[in-house]
């Protein structure tokens, strides 16, 4: 691997200035040079080039298991440790988790519901299990705040809504849509924290209107809704934290296009077998 970099430099850099820097020998380099490439090596270049691929197209998110999934999935016959192998030679990694805090206000007025779910994350079938949460980016402009409903099932995101205010109306656009678009039956669970844009009247009017049943996780703890708070880390890592919004209209167009486009239909789940949600609904449906 060191001899490639040092052709694929050699019209930048001196070739023995490179060999001194990679600790190898001018006259190895030049004896691989007229030296027959492997058939290893041969592969390992059409891999490499390959996984570049894929890892461009998941806006450099995957890591070794998704890539390798990623080629399994096309066909390619290859171990999960080469891909790691070949991806540490080239330095391709994911990118990297940023903390963040978070936006729950539980000090009011309404009831609020008990912990039903009870961290029962894995669901049978769709349309069992809802999780919603708020969270925020910022722009130049200000705070934009993003609520969302997750089905627990495949993760995938039925409603959302953006807002430069962190009110009952945004959750109440989020759940408008999840509603239009799923159109579940009575008895979904409908689990969220202890904000008082969940517990609001008007909310929870809504929630019994439909029949869903109110979830809500205990007070300070952010575990009782782990699939929602970690599905805000990844979109912080994977896209809010590699950008910088000019306003609150180029936030709001960027992550419709990352939850709607790529999250839903595209990006492999660990937890779904590598499946996107769109494709793990779409093959438990004909199975």
């Amino acid at each position: 691997m060191r001899y490639r970099v040092i052709q694929e430099h050699d019209r930048r850099y001196p070739i023995r200035l490179m060999c001194r820097a990679l600790a190898v020998s001018a006259a190895g380099y030049y004896a691989w040079r007229i030296r027959p490439e492997s058939a290893r090596s041969v592969s390992d270049r059409t891999t490499l080039s390959v996984i570049r691929v894929i890892h461009r197209e998941s806006r450099e998110t995957y890591g070794s298991p998704r890539i390798w999934k990623a080629l399994v999935t096309q066909g390619h016959r290859i171990g999960e440790h080469r891909v790691a192998r070949l991806m540490r030679q080239d330095g391709i990694r994911a990118k990297t988790v940023t903390k963040w805090r978070a936006t729950t206000q539980s000090q009011h007025r309404f009831p609020v519901a008990a912990n039903t779910l009870e961290r029962a994350f894995t669901v049978e079938a769709p349309n069992r299990v809802w999780a919603g949460d708020i969270t925020y980016v910022w722009t130049l402009e200000g705070w934009l705040y993003l609520a969302v409903l997750l089905d627990l099932y495949s993760r995938r995101v039925v409603g959302w809504a953006m807002s430069q205010r962190i009110t009952v109306e945004l959750t109440e656009q989020a759940l408008t849509m999840a509603l239009a678009k799923r159109a579940p039956t009575a008895g979904l669970l409908h689990h969220s924290d202890r904000g008082s844009q969940y517990a609001a009247t008007s909310y929870q009017r809504v929630l019994d209107e439909y029949g869903l049943i109110p979830s809500m996780s205990r007070k300070g703890n952010c575990w009782d809704n782990a699939c929602v708070e970690s599905f805000f880390g990844t979109l912080k890592r994977e896209l809010v934290y590699q950008r910088q919004y000019a306003t609150r209209s180029e936030a709001t167009q960027d992550i419709f296009e990352y939850i709607e486009v790529f999250y839903n239909r595209q990006r492999r789940h660990s937890t779904l077998g590598y499946h996107s949600p769109a494709e793990y609904e779409a093959r438990a449906a004909v199975a």
